[in-house]
């Protein structure tokens, strides 16, 4: 009596799938890093959140601080310490937008954004130095740092021009906002040895660009990226 097996009922040998491995199959549950893709848009998700919440939180208050400066005529510890708040907060954030827009933004979105934030850092530098000198106003101030703050008010101009160009290249986040930026940066420099009123009109331009950008990402209203579109076409049953 024979013992073979009837050809209609041979099946195939299943495949038991190595997680994280990239022959695994792209059922849903994994990728290629092993990592769930809800684990994945749960991370990005918070990163969102935090950028988004950053950019506009601490931009309002950098203006904020603008705004009393120009109502009481010169430096308070109260107008410092916002200006403290706010600017300590900038080169985080500008990381964070760099961040959320790769790898579209590209070498020139890093490079923009680390020499913006790294100005950033030093111009915090000299809020703590007026708050414990006790510096009355912006002038005084400049007296002090002299050349520093025009070198760091060209890597500042320099940066944003940068990063606001590649911004708009990367369209990740509004174009409007790109441009913004850029224009704000020429004219903060520009203004810098104006009165109060014309810093503070000049520094607001780059301010609503930074608060557009932290809406459009706090809003979802940012077009997906390469990495995105790539996971999309190799993972077509993957939920958006």
């Amino acid at each position: 009596m024979s013992t073979t097996r009837p050809a209609g009922n041979l099946a195939p040998a299943r495949r038991t799938p190595i997680p994280g491995s990239r022959s695994s199959p792209a059922d849903g549950d994994d990728d290629n890093t092993g990592t769930p893709p809800t684990r994945r848009r749960g991370g990005r998700t918070g990163l969102l959140l935090l950028v988004g919440l950053a950019a506009v939180g601490f931009t309002a208050v950098y203006l904020i601080s603008d705004l009393i400066e120009v109502a009481q005529g010169g430096f308070s510890t109260f107008r410092l310490s916002l200006t403290y708040a706010g600017e300590a907060a900038i080169p985080l954030f500008v990381i964070g937008l760099y961040a959320v827009q790769r790898p579209r933004i590209g070498r020139l979105g890093f490079f923009g954004a680390v020499a913006y934030a790294y100005s950033y850092v030093f111009f915090t530098s000299t809020v703590v130095y007026a708050l414990i000198a006790g510096t009355p106003n912006y002038a005084a101030l400049v007296k002090v740092f002299g050349a520093s703050m025009t070198v760091h008010g060209l890597i500042m101009l320099v940066g944003g021009l940068a990063f606001g160009l590649a911004v708009a290249r990367a369209g990740v986040l509004p174009r409007w906002t790109g441009v913004c930026l850029m224009a704000g940066v020429v004219l903060v420099v520009a203004a810098s040895g104006l009165p109060d009123i014309a810093r503070t009109v000049a520094a607001a331009v780059p301010d609503t660009a930074f608060i557009g950008m932290g809406l459009a990402v706090l809003s979802g209203r940012m077009k997906p990226g390469a990495r995105q579109a790539r996971t999309a076409v190799t993972h077509p049953n993957h939920a958006p």
